[in-house]
């Protein structure tokens, strides 16, 4: 069977050098399976990742309902007083404000996160890159390549209708809601429905500002050090 030369891309006008190891095409169903596993956890990590991250944020976000009806319960507050803003107590406001920022912190969690995963995704890409463009030749014989990636840009650092964009936007948008009511409540302002939106509609902007910052600087940030000189092939 026809053996490839692991290096540098092969030219077909060149002979290998000698030194260089060869690899029987053979070996490389190990290379293959341990390359789809690979790409497989990273998949499973992110989407347990995101699914821990939206239970915290479902936690934060319930207290201060849980709190209301304790109150109620508890005859401290009336259940009749919720039913009018200005009858409203500051300290529901306050849970609101309180607990709609601390809402942020899984928001804060899940960019990290898909930053990460995306970033080992792209890591993974190219480390298949390097067998594919070993394999071409033995890969056109067989009419078989693998159905996978092999673009080291991919995927996107921003891509907000995935399943972490849109997990991002709807936290986004229900802390701004916290967030916002809740301010607006401690100020003692009778603010109508349209500045209420105005607010929530900022806010929201501001957070996903930190997203969309965050995940474009995460590939134009300084990269470990590269004493061997390589190549970038991330952008």
């Amino acid at each position: 069977m026809r053996k490839t030369v692991l290096g540098t891309p092969r030219d077909d006008r060149r002979e290998p050098d000698e030194g260089r190891a060869e690899i029987d095409p053979t070996q490389f169903i190990q290379l293959l399976a341990t390359d789809f596993g690979g790409i497989y956890q990273v998949y499973l990590a992110a989407s347990d990742e995101r699914l821990k991250t939206l239970r915290l944020a479902m936690s934060l976000l319930a207290a201060p309902f849980v709190a209301v009806v304790a109150l109620a319960s508890a005859k401290v507050l009336d259940a009749a007083a919720l039913t009018a803003w200005h009858r409203i107590p500051p300290y529901v406001f306050a849970l609101t404000a309180i607990f709609g920022a601390m809402g942020v912190l899984p928001y804060l969690r899940l960019i990290e996160a898909t930053s990460r995963h995306l970033r080992t995704a792209r890591a993974v890409n190219n480390f298949r890159l390097l067998y594919v463009e070993e394999l071409r030749d033995h890969f056109r014989e067989v009419g078989w390549a693998p159905n996978l990636p092999v673009d080291p840009n991919y995927p996107e650092a921003f891509a907000p209708t995935s399943g972490a964009g849109l997990t991002a936007i709807g936290l986004a948008i229900v802390d701004a809601a916290y967030i916002s009511v809740g301010l607006l409540g401690l100020s003692g302002a009778r603010p109508t429905g349209i500045v209420v939106t105005v607010w929530i509609a900022v806010t929201t902007t501001l957070l996903l500002l930190i997203y969309y910052v965050r995940l474009g600087t995460a590939r134009r940030r300084r990269g470990p050090a590269n004493p061997f000189g390589f190549p970038s092939v991330e952008s």
